[in-house]
């Protein structure tokens, strides 16, 4: 699922993300640990995996939008 930034801490490595559905999803310093992600910025488009759904739905994985 493709996502943008919506807020971004740079210490915690938390933030959140706002999908092309409208729906703002929080991640935790979980959800980038094993990807290349080392910093985001707002605005900056990212690719999520999720788990769950309706109000149960969580963020398990954020990643860089685009593929090399």
């Amino acid at each position: 699922m493709q996502a943008t930034v919506s807020r971004y801490d740079t210490e915690t490595f938390s933030g959140a993300v706002l999908t092309d559905t409208g729906i703002e999803l929080p991640f935790t310093v979980h959800a980038v640990a094993d990807t290349p992600v080392r910093h985001l910025r707002v605005g900056q488009r990212v690719r999520i995996e999720t788990t769950g759904s309706g109000a149960d739905l969580r963020v398990t994985r954020v990643d860089f939008g685009t593929v090399l």
